[in-house]
């Protein structure tokens, strides 16, 4: 599931875009703020930004800018009431993808952030390729062209989320907040079990492989 993290000061418009985003079939993380949104930042893997520019303590170009700075590159798009050719190259210049002036057609925001859904190859589509390989995330299977390999649930979820981030390092902690939750009584050693479950179980799949980052935490690449 594609995660997106929405800042927005105004409570009325960001419950509206938060049920709306969630109805249709993302995950949502909503902010107040910029200080709250770089908050969730600290421990939610983002797949996309969405955020309001005039905001209090830390707004929206500036957000931006620091995000970019820190090298995040996920898509973001602006929502704002100045439509004015110089407030857009701003934020164009601090790092936005994209800009949505208010107020906001809900239908229209929903297709712009597929567009750059697209362009950053992040999907919402049920399968995931990997080179010859298709991880199906309705079957829970791993297909390869000469088998169909059936993983277990968590295992799965796992390889999933890391399939959707490639290349990307995750910590043990980030991972397990991600597919176990926040209240599981699970602890980090978790991940490194099911890791090495999934690297067993999917040894002589050629199409990818799950690295360490030592003193990190782990990443799904390709292989050449």
């Amino acid at each position: 599931m594609v995660t997106i993290l929405l800042v927005e000061d105004d409570p009325a418009l960001g419950s509206l875009l938060d049920e709306y985003l969630t109805t249709s079939g993302y995950r949502v993380h909503l902010a107040v703020d910029g200080e709250a949104a770089l908050d969730v930042l600290e421990r939610e893997p983002i797949d996309l930004m969405v955020t309001d520019v005039m905001m209090p303590r830390l707004d929206g170009r500036e957000l931006t800018e620091q995000l970019r700075d820190a090298g995040y590159t996920f898509p973001i798009l602006m929502l704002t009431a100045l439509e004015t050719l110089p407030d857009k190259k701003k934020g164009f210049r601090a790092g936005a993808d994209d800009y949505l002036v208010k107020p906001v057609d809900l239908e229209e925001l929903e297709l712009r952030i597929e567009a750059m859904l697209r362009r950053a190859n992040i999907y919402r589509e049920h399968q995931i390729q990997l080179n010859d390989c298709v991880l199906d995330e309705r079957s829970l299977t791993v297909v390869t062209p000469s088998e169909t390999i059936e993983v277990p649930k968590k295992e799965f979820e796992l390889l999933y989320h890391l399939a959707t981030h490639l290349n990307q390092v995750f910590t043990r902690q980030q991972l397990l907040d991600r597919i176990w939750g926040y209240e599981t009584e699970s602890d980090v050693r978790t991940i490194d079990v099911h890791i090495n479950r999934l690297r067993s179980r999917l040894k002589h799949v050629e199409a990818f492989q799950i690295s360490t980052a030592w003193g990190l935490g782990y990443r799904l690449g390709l292989k050449s």
